[in-house]
């Protein structure tokens, strides 16, 4: 495969010296020829010796979107689940760069446990800076719970979901005041089962594992520096190194353990999204508008699809989310949308 892609990339930097060789000689025929006739015959002449180098390309062109469509047979979106027309990327909140003053007038200092609600999706960052990481977003409505009282820059040190960080000001109105729960939720979710508890604890304990193209197998104790795993270039012809890693429906039907062993260490991909995306006596579709913690959300279209387990939030909105992303990502817990092409199933 690389070898066609370094053979269509000499050609066409072949055709751009032909086209800039050409390109001069018309100059110099423009300069020189005052017939409007004469001219347009010698630029046809040149410019065709440019269109005959181009359509050099289209064989390599056919052999190489041939060879991306068997790719695309896989498990996952042929690049892996990380884009696609319907894979949306993850959320980025508000501005929030804003004035810190008018950030800290809006609150002033806050009780710890004093509970906020969120007026947009705003930036949950690792410290009290837009210098710093950004952890997630937290969508509108929700509710956070204030850390530490004082802010800092207008950022207030919030839990959020069990997540904590810092978060501006300007975007929160008090619910309540000190000695408010444990930190707000992304919403939604449905009512809990064992069952549904069962699998979002297995989602979690594949976080921070890789992503490995055709595979579905993780450690219950969580990953390690020497047992994560790694995944280097573009799937289906990534590559993989070590024993444990999933890709997206090896992900989802590890965590459901429909038609192979419950134990996450046994390597199983017995479905890819072209089976998810219908119905069987294992799954079912249901509404997005009524999706429940542990429901999944899948596609497939053309040759390329993805699934991921829903935890929490807005079925048509934003909500939180585990998935095996992509290659360069490999196995997260984040909160993204989806386009119209997902349609929700569940097994429980």
């Amino acid at each position: 495969m690389s070898g066609q892609y370094d053979e269509a990339h000499a050609q066409v930097t072949l055709c751009a010296g032909v086209f800039l060789r050409e390109t001069r000689k018309i100059q110099r025929v423009a300069r020189s020829h005052g017939d409007g006739m004469r001219l347009a015959m010698s630029v046809g002449m040149r410019t065709s010796s440019t269109w005959s180098c181009l359509a050099s390309l289209a064989p390599l062109a056919v052999a190489i979107a041939a060879l991306g469509g068997l790719g695309a047979l896989g498990g996952c979106a042929a690049n892996g689940g990380s884009s696609g027309p319907n894979n949306s990327e993850e959320i980025v909140g508000a501005d929030d760069s804003g004035d810190a003053q008018v950030a800290q007038s809006v609150l002033g200092n806050v009780p710890v446990g004093t509970q906020l609600k969120s007026t947009t999706g705003v930036n949950l960052r690792t410290g009290p800076s837009t210098a710093n990481k950004i952890l997630h977003v937290v969508p509108a409505g929700a509710i956070v719970t204030v850390v530490t009282s004082a802010p800092q820059n207008g950022f207030y040190q919030v839990n959020h979901a069990g997540t904590v960080g810092w978060s501006f000001g300007t975007y929160y109105n008090q619910v309540s005041s000190g000695g408010g729960g444990g930190g707000g939720g992304g919403g939604g979710g449905g009512t809990s089962t064992p069952s549904r508890d069962n699998a979002i604890t297995r989602a979690k304990e594949g976080v921070g594992f890789s992503y490995w193209w055709g595979h579905g197998r993780w450690l219950a104790s969580g990953p390690t520096s020497s047992t994560a795993g790694s995944c280097s270039g573009s799937c289906p012809s990534c590559s993989h190194g070590g024993s444990y890693g999933a890709d997206c429906s090896g992900y989802v039907g590890k965590i459901w353990a429909v038609g192979q062993s419950s134990d996450l260490s046994v390597d199983a991909h017995p479905y890819s999204t072209g089976s998810f995306v219908s119905d069987t006596s294992s799954w079912k579709t249901v509404s997005r508008g009524a999706v429940q913690k542990a429901d999944a959300m899948v596609y497939n279209s053309g040759g390329e699809g993805h699934i991921f387990l829903y935890e929490s939030g807005d079925g048509w909105g934003s909500f939180w989310t585990y998935e095996a992303r992509g290659c360069s990502t490999g196995v997260v817990h984040n909160l993204r949308t989806a386009g119209s092409a997902y349609h929700a199933i569940s097994h429980y």
